[in-house]
Parts: structure tokens; C-alpha cells; sequence
């Protein structure tokens, strides 16, 4: 391994230990230690990388990091830095997710559970206004956003609902030409009807998810409410609601949860399939994209469709998150927790989830004895 490689894997494999805080922070990260510290790209640079993320399916963070290290190091780079990154937060969501699974077993475990997943509708909650704030930019976005939402709620699986939307600007551009629009990531879907498990559907599952994935990784789990709970029927809401959490209390990519869905649905192996169908997406558009990067940035298209997809994404983040407030809150106990979660989420400033997280699980069980 040349000395270029061996930075990028030093770098970003400590990254994925320290990672923290979500997508946000770790852009942050990587633009004080690569750009203001290590000098590896200038400011320009890394600014054209954040935007070519926007403009693909994936994991953005996770993006960044292939686009930095192949930067730095070539294809090599891209793919070390890639699975630098994302090995230590898979590795410690699986370790996560064999625990949880173990302790969640035990009868006194049970009202801390339920108050950490009423916790947890929380900061989905935050993450929808936020999202939605800077999604809906005019009336037609927001008319886009309704339809999805009122199809979700409709039972219309959310993978179709959000790509819909691209079709939907497709036809207005075409009776508006000044309308943008990007049909570039209209991908075919990957057809997975029968409940039945094997291996091989629950890679294709998350195969097609890391193929269409647009917007924040909460995204992911409307995706896989239409996926594996309404067409597949191997998860709960209640399920989904645990990996959220997981992923708050665990370093690198949000989208490492897949690996604990993976190990609920089909123990380790699923565990390896789910977290390889989620990410290898990734590593192929950044393979591709980055070469042509300013090009991409200049086309207008691309930005037009990437502006609906990912008001369609919040609306369905809004469908599902009613989904699981439903399963979630159904005990007075549970709506307590919630509606103080609520409250400390948007008026202390700059809270961790993981506090919210902690403070549900210790109310949740004080409440079990009241």
C-alpha cells in the first residue's frame, strides 16, 4: 500500500470511530482536517464534492469521504476510504444489535425499550421540519410534497411514491420548458413481492434502496416501511423505530443501520448482505460521477430533479412517521415520554439525541411504576 493509500485509510478509519452527530458533522469534520489542516483539496474542491453528493443516490457523508479519498489517492483511495469509514460503525452496530436483541428478551428491559422508541419520534420530528424547510421552495414543490404524502398515506409503496415525483416534474417540464428536471436517477426497481425470507431478496431490498436512496438517511426508513414491513411483512414500525435509535448511539454512516435490520431479519449473514446491498451503490456512482464532477454541477437538470425528490422524500417521512407513532404511542406512559421529548428536542437548543434517547429510556421505566 503506497503512502497516499495508507493516509486514507488512517484517516478515515478513525473517522468512522469518532463520527458522531450525523451527516452534518462529519462534512464538518472532514472540511477542517482535510481542507483547513491536512491540505489535501481546497475549499473549491470540497465544495464540488458536497454538491456532486446531492446529486446521486446514497449516503452523503459517505460520499464524501470516497470523493476525498480518491482525491488523494485514486480509485484505491476511493474505495479505501469508503470502507474505512463505514467498517467501524458497521462493526459496532452489529455488536449493538446482538446485545439489544439479547437484553431486549428481559421483561424489565421492556418500559425503558418503549421509552426510548417514544423518545425517538422526537428528533424524526426535527428532521422532517428541518428537511421540509429547505425542500419546499415554491408552490409547486409543495403541491408535489402533498401528493406524495396523501399516496403514502394511501398505502402506495414509498420507493414508487418518490420517484412518481420525478415523472411528475418530467411532465411539467414538458409543458413548461424553463422547468428543470433530472430523470437521470429513475432507476428500474427491483421487483420483491413474496414474504417469504431468503438471503438473497434481503440483499436485493437493500440493493435497490442504495440505488434510489435520495435525502437524509432518516429517508431510509420510509423507504423500508414500504420494503420490508407493508410488501415483505418482516419488520414492525416498532422494529424500525429501534434502529433509529441505534443509529443516534452509534458512530459513521446513518445508513449503518442497515446492519442492524439486517441481523433482526436475518441474523449475521443478513446482517453482511444488508449492509453490502445498501452501500455498494455508493461506491459505483462515485466511481463514476467524481471524474466529471464540475460538469454535473453545471446542469441544471439535475438540481430541478434532485429539489422534488427530495420534497417527495419528506412527505414520506411524514406518512411513515404516523405510521409509527401509532404503533408506538399506546400507553399514557409512552405519549408522556414523547411530548417531553418534544419539548426538550426543539426548545433546548443543541441537544444530543443521545440524551433524548437516555432521558426516554430511564423515564420510561420510573413511569413503569407509577
Amino acid at each position: 500500500m503506497n503512502s497516499k493509500l495508507k493516509d486514507v485509510f488512517k484517516y478515515f478509519f478513525k473517522l468512522g470511530f469518532i463520527a458522531f452527530g450525523g451527516p452534518a458533522a462529519h462534512v464538518a469534520m472532514m472540511q477542517d482536517d482535510l481542507v483547513e489542516r491536512k491540505k489535501w483539496l481546497s475549499t473549491e474542491q470540497f465544495l464540488d464534492y458536497m454538491g456532486a453528493t446531492n446529486l446521486i443516490p446514497g449516503p452523503n457523508s459517505t460520499e464524501m469521504t470516497m470523493h476525498c479519498g480518491y482525491h488523494r489517492a485514486g480509485v484505491g483511495g476511493l474505495f479505501v476510504a469508503g470502507m474505512s469509514f463505514i467498517f467501524p460503525a458497521v462493526l459496532i452496530t452489529l455488536l449493538v444489535a446482538i446485545f439489544f436483541e439479547n437484553i431486549s428478551q428481559l421483561a424489565w428491559t421492556a418500559p425503558i425499550i418503549a421509552g426510548i422508541k417514544a423518545s425517538v419520534l422526537s428528533f424524526i420530528a426535527g428532521a422532517i421540519f428541518k428537511l421540509g424547510k429547505k425542500a419546499v421552495k415554491n408552490y409547486l414543490l409543495l403541491a408535489i410534497g402533498v401528493i406524495v404524502l396523501i399516496a403514502s398515506l394511501l398505502g402506495i409503496n414509498e420507493i414508487l411514491a418518490i420517484l412518481a415525483a420525478g415523472f411528475i416534474a418530467l411532465c411539467l417540464s414538458m409543458l413548461i420548458p424553463s422547468k428543470r428536471l433530472n430523470v437521470l436517477a429513475i432507476l428500474p426497481a427491483l421487483i420483491v413481492t413474496s414474504a417469504s425470507y431468503t438471503p438473497l431478496k434481503l440483499f436485493f431490498v437493500f440493493l435497490k434502496v442504495g440505488a434510489v436512496l435520495f435525502g437524509s438517511g432518516y429517508v431510509l426508513f420510509a423507504y423500508l416501511d414500504g420494503e420490508l414491513i407493508d410488501n415483505l411483512g418482516w419488520l414492525t414500525h416498532s422494529d424500525l423505530v429501534e434502529a433509529i435509535a441505534i443509529g443516534q448511539i452509534t458512530p459513521g454512516p446513518v445508513l449503518s443501520t442497515a446492519t442492524f435490520i439486517g441481523y433482526k431479519v436475518g441474523g449475521i449473514s443478513g446482517a453482511v448482505l444488508a449492509t453490502l446491498g445498501i452501500f455498494i451503490p455508493s461506491f459505483f456512482y462515485v466511481w463514476l460521477l467524481n471524474p466529471i464532477v464540475k460538469k454535473i454541477r453545471q446542469n441544471p437538470q439535475l438540481t430541478s430533479f434532485l429539489e422534488a425528490v427530495n420534497v417527495a422524500a419528506v412527505a414520506v417521512m411524514i406518512a411513515v412517521t404516523f405510521k409509527m407513532a401509532e404503533s408506538i404511542l399506546v400507553s399514557w406512559q409512552t405519549i408522556i415520554i414523547a411530548t417531553v421529548s418534544f419539548v426538550v428536542y426543539f426548545f433546548v437548543k443543541k441537544i444530543n439525541p443521545l440524551w433524548i434517547i437516555v432521558g426516554g429510556g430511564v423515564l420510561g421505566y420510573i413511569l413503569n411504576f407509577a
